[in-house]
C-alpha cells in the first residue's frame, strides 16, 4: 500500500532499500537513541525481518520519500515484539536521515500512517516510545494527540543501562477520530 501526502509518498520496504537502510542505521547522530548504529549485517537482517513483519501482518515498515524519490527515512507500523505491560501492540515508530529533520516530513508521514492504521487496518489503538532524552520524539507524538502513559524498562536492554528507561505514548481510534472530526 502506497500512501501520498502533499510532499510525500510512502512505500513499503523493499530489499531495494538496502543500501538507504544501512546508510540511515549507519548514521551515528540518526542512531543517537539506540545502543549504537548498525554495521551493515545487522541492517540487512533488520531489513528482512522488516519485509518478514510486512509478509505475516500486512503492514509494516514504509520508505519515506518526496514525490521525486529522494530518500528521506523510514517510518511504519509494527507488532511489539517483546513483552511489556503494554502488548500485545501496534508501534508506530520513524527514523529519518538528520539532513531532513525539522522540516515536518515525520509529521507528515505519520499522520499518513495514522490514518491509514485506524481507517483501513481498522486498529484500535496505537502506542509510540523513546528514551526519554529523545525530545523531537516525544514532542511529535503529542503533536500527533498521543497521550504520556507513563513509561517502562526496554526488556531487550540491560539493567543500568542509560537507554532502558522507555517513555510510553498512546492513541486510541476514538480520540484520533474525535480530533479528526473535533
Amino acid at each position: 500500500m502506497t500512501l501520498n501526502g502533499p510532499r510525500l509518498r510512502l512505500r513499503p520496504i523493499a530489499t531495494g532499500d538496502a543500501a538507504g537502510f544501512a546508510a540511515l542505521n549507519a548514521d551515528p547522530v540518526a542512531m543517537r537513541h539506540f545502543p549504537a548504529p548498525l554495521r551493515r549485517t545487522e541492517s540487512d537482517a533488520a531489513l528482512e525481518r522488516a519485509l518478514a513483519h510486512h509478509a505475516e501482518h500486512g503492514f509494516g515498515a514504509q520508505a519515506v520519500e518526496l514525490h521525486d524519490g529522494t530518500l528521506l527515512g523510514f517510518l511504519g507500523l509494527a507488532q511489539v515484539q517483546f513483552p511489556a505491560h503494554f502488548a500485545p501492540a501496534v508501534e508506530i515508530g520513524w527514523r529519518f536521515l538528520p539532513a531532513h529533520w525539522g522540516q515536518g516530513y515525520a509529521e507528515e508521514a505519520a499522520r499518513l500512517t495514522l490514518a491509514h492504521g485506524f481507517g483501513p487496518l481498522g486498529l484500535d489503538e496505537i502506542v509510540s516510545f523513546t528514551v526519554p532524552a529523545n525530545q523531537p520524539s516525544w514532542r511529535l507524538m503529542q503533536r500527533l494527540g498521543m497521550q504520556a502513559d507513563g513509561g517502562f524498562d526496554h526488556p531487550r536492554l540491560p539493567e543500568g543501562h542509560p537507554l532502558r528507561p522507555h517513555l510510553l505514548y498512546r492513541l486510541a481510534r476514538v480520540d484520533w477520530l474525535a480530533r479528526l472530526f473535533g
